[in-house]
Parts: C-alpha cells; structure tokens; sequence
C-alpha cells in the first residue's frame, strides 16, 4: 500500500468542504497543521487555533500562500485559560457568523512515572487536552447553524491501550472519548455530528524531536515501526483524511463513534 503523502492528498481534492467553516485547535504544526491543510485544500475556510503566536501566524500564512483566494486566519488562545477560550467566539465572529466544523487537535503530552508526578502535572495536562476541548466546544457551538456540523475530538490510542509513564496524558485522552459520546447525544437534536479519532504512532516534529533527543534513535524508530502490522508509522495525512471523513457529508450518519487510526498497531495480540 503507498503512503499517502501531500502531494496524493493534493490529488484527491474534490471540494468536500466547499463554502465550510473550520476552527482547528493546535493547527500550528503536526497534525493540526495538516488537517488545516487538507480543509482548505477541500474548500473550507480555516481558523487555525493556537497558543504559538510565531507558529501559528507562519502557518496561517504558508497556507494562504498555496491558496491566496482561501485565506486561512490565526486565532491566538490558550487553552488553559477559560476566558481565552470564550474569546474565541468573538474573534470568530469578526469574518463570519458562523462555524460549520470544530476539529479540537490541541494537545500536551508529558512522560512521567507515578512517584514523580504532581497536582500541577496532572492539572496543566487535563486542563489543556480534556477541559479545553470541553470549553471550545461549548463557546462555539451557539455559532453552529440550524443545519448543524461537525465536531472531531482527537484522542490517542493511549485513552484505550496503556504506555509507560503516561497517566495523565491516558487519562484525558480516555476522558475525549467519554466527551466524544456524550456531546453526540446532547447535539443529535441540532444536527451537530461529534465523532473521535485515535492516531497511533504518527511522524510529527514532536516525534522527530524526541527520537533525535533518544539515546539510539535507529533502533527505536526500527522497533516502532515494527509494532505496525501495515510495516510503517502513520504521518499527520493519514489523520488529516480521517478528519476529513468524519467531518464530511460523507459521514452524514456516524456520530458519538471512534475511529482508530493506527496502522494496526492495537490490534496485536501483544507488542
């Protein structure tokens, strides 16, 4: 099978989300970045959402240099404060009365064992990927319109499967999915459809960070690699075309589900 890089993904453009307006939080880089990306490319207008002002303005700015007449737009929150996040909506509201797809992507990772844990480990963690999803989704969905839209929660394939010294990072990704179903219930009746992904292994600069700073990262990215049945680590396309299923009319009647994406590594029998 080949892997699906940018330029097959360029390929496959079919206006899918045509006249559609996307939030995306954590759209700076990784895989945030390159669902942004993928919305544009497919006709969405995009609002990349981070808290990396240098990052998200140089992303906002290489996108709309591929498609000046789809500018995408940075939007500066922090999502460990609760009234950055309710500005959101107001910023929003300076181009358009509406959002018709919220990919809520941001995310912080820390590896930690237990006994070296604290309160503020576990609060800046669950603040960031558990509560400030929560509270994206709440201020922006009185912008929904009556015809509804899309909301795509990105998990971790740790919310279902347990790694060495990520407790917290587990936690709140497990809790995405506990959110994920219990915002498609409550939204059924607005037409808002919220759906979840959980990537596996995905080859990001995050990843590239840590294997350069891994004391044998040949080896480590050759053990990774191996724990895929398809024979390789996913790259932030393969998330991108996930989100843009579920985010899609092509999903028009899949909503509080999870969808993994992973290359197969979590249905081994063992690692």
């Amino acid at each position: 099978m080949p892997i699906l890089t940018s330029a097959t993904v360029n390929e496959t453009c079919s206006n899918r989300l045509k006249g559609r307006v996307s939030l995306i939080s954590g759209g700076a880089q990784g895989i945030g970045f390159a669902i942004a990306g993928l919305f544009q490319q497919e006709g969405s207008c995009v609002f990349l959402l981070d808290c990396d002002v240098r990052n998200g303005k140089e992303a906002a700015a290489e996108l709309t240099a591929k498609n000046p007449s789809l500018p995408v737009r940075y939007i500066r929150a922090d999502l460990q404060d609760p009234g950055e996040i309710q500005n959101v909506a107001s910023a929003l509201r300076k181009h358009h009365d509406r959002i018709d797809i919220l990919v809520n992507n941001a995310g912080i990772e820390m590896e930690k064992p237990l006994a070296q844990l604290t309160v503020a480990d576990w609060d800046l963690i669950l603040n960031v990927n558990l509560r400030g999803a929560f509270l994206l989704a709440q201020a922006t969905v009185p912008l929904f319109p009556e015809s509804g839209g899309a909301i795509v929660n990105i998990s971790s394939i740790h919310a279902t499967h347990a790694f060495p010294g990520s407790i917290p990072y587990a936690c709140s990704k497990a809790a995405m999915l506990a959110l994920t179903r219990n915002l498609a219930l409550e939204l059924a009746t607005r037409h808002i459809r919220v759906n979840c992904i959980c990537p596996g292994y995905i080859d990001t600069r995050l990843w590239e960070e840590y294997l350069r700073n891994s004391p044998d990262p040949e080896s480590i990215a050759e053990q990774t690699t191996a724990l895929h049945p398809l024979g390789r680590r996913g790259i932030p396309a393969d998330v991108s075309e996930a989100a843009l299923f579920l985010a899609s009319e092509a999903s028009a009647f899949i909503t509080g589900t999870n969808l993994v994406v992973d290359g197969g590594l979590t249905v081994r029998a063992h690692a």
